[in-house]
């Protein structure tokens, strides 16, 4: 059997706080796909994620010693981008060899069983240096200068021999080439501007009356753009999101919400988050002066816009003033009167971030939330969950 196995060491999952609190690296989505599923369809093989003996493992994470002895691998590290020059130099490796960067990083691994020592050390026959660009995601900010890019990749690789279901009468199509629809996705009397970039609309999706999309675009399985919606490029709306309001250079990650009226901008949400009406986000300082980001190791200044950086299970009340730059942690409930800080801990409750979101309304509140998508809590989902409540 051949399968890709992904691996966080040495990528530093600790930079991308705080998504990577709750998922690892190659599950953060940044285009239309997330990593693992770039790597699933550039590859053609199904993947699994090397156990790395932390709080993140799951039933389905793998011991490299379990390679059986006509198994091979793509050991890939999970925070690397397929491009096309990337895949064909992996394709053409060989048992034992390791594809690395010019300064000697590793970026990939071929390997059988005999590639194992008796500790489990890989040891490789010959290593290849690959000097073409590569893309890596190494801080969140990297998932919104990616997007774009990655959205356009994306595009090519899903719309590859296939043909788009017709456009329905009554809306206004600019760049139809690049406009791509799955069947039985819905678009009723929208706006879609697809010359800056393409869109991509996928099945189960509902774009309703009056939405404008410009491009590039990405809206996912199931997702919801309401009436009058205004989406700018290069934006990514992930699986059962349900937005409104006005939305440009962003991601979210999926079953999320910003279903009202607002603005987010150069913004990355995590899953199963809730905007309550009338929340926006600052993405640029009155001064126009940089943005200085909170990082567990301290701030870093970025760039001159940056909105939110949002982890997973966080719902903000109704007309809620997110700074500039601001990351809030998972599993947090933020209301308030005023900005809120630029930094909100992981199980904040409040504007302050000085009440501890109580443990079983934790559970109770994400289980409430998740059900009115007809999801549920997995058992893996709690156990992480725990661990970051004991530890955070």
């Amino acid at each position: 059997m051949r399968s890709i196995i992904f691996t966080e060491e040495f990528c530093q999952p600790e930079h991308l706080f705080p998504l990577s609190l709750t998922r690892q690296m190659q599950d953060c989505r940044v285009g239309i796909l997330t990593i693992r599923e770039k790597w699933e369809h550039s590859l053609s093989l199904s993947s699994f994620d090397k156990r790395e003996d932390n709080y993140k493992d799951h039933e389905k994470s793998v011991q490299l010693t379990q390679i059986k002895a006509r198994d091979t691998w793509y050991l890939i590290h999970s925070n690397l981008l397929p491009t096309q020059s990337l895949v064909t130099a992996i394709l053409k490796m060989k048992e034992g060899e390791c594809l690395v960067t010019p300064t000697n990083a590793p970026l990939a691994y071929y390997i059988t069983a005999r590639q194992l020592d008796k500790k489990n050390v890989i040891k490789i026959a010959r290593a290849i240096t690959f000097t073409d660009k590569i893309y890596q995601v190494q801080n969140p900010w990297d998932l919104l200068a990616f997007n774009d890019w990655s959205i356009r990749e994306d595009f090519k690789l899903l719309t590859k021999g296939r043909k788009s279901a017709v456009v329905p009468k009554g809306n206004s199509v600019t760049g139809i080439k690049n406009v791509f629809i799955e069947k039985g996705a819905a678009v009723q009397f929208a706006s879609i501007n697809a010359t800056e970039g393409p869109i991509y609309i996928a099945k189960g999706a509902s774009i309703l009356e009056g939405s404008c999309l410009r491009g590039p675009i990405g809206i996912c399985e199931g997702a919801i753009v309401k009436m009058g919606a205004k989406i700018y490029g290069a934006t990514t709306i992930g699986p059962s999101c349900v937005v409104g309001g006005e939305i440009k250079n962003s991601i979210l990650f999926g079953y999320s919400n910003k279903a009202h009226d607002g603005y987010l901008g150069d913004s990355v949400i995590g899953e199963w988050c809730n905007l309550g009406a009338g929340t926006s986000s600052s993405n640029i300082k009155n001064n126009a002066g940089p943005v200085r980001v909170y990082t567990p190791t301290g701030e870093l200044e970025i760039g001159l816009k940056c909105g939110v950086i949002m982890g997973d299970y966080v719902r903000t009340s109704i007309n809620s003033s997110i700074n500039t730059g601001s990351v809030i942690g998972p599993s947090s409930v933020v209301f308030g009167t005023a900005l809120t800080p630029r930094y909100i801990p992981p199980f904040s409750w409040g504007e302050e971030g000085i009440t501890r979101y109580k443990w079983e309304k934790v559970v109770r509140d994400i289980e409430q939330w998740k059900a009115l998508k007809g999801g549920h809590m997995l058992a893996d989902e709690l156990k992480m969950l725990d661990f970051l409540y004991q530890n955070y």
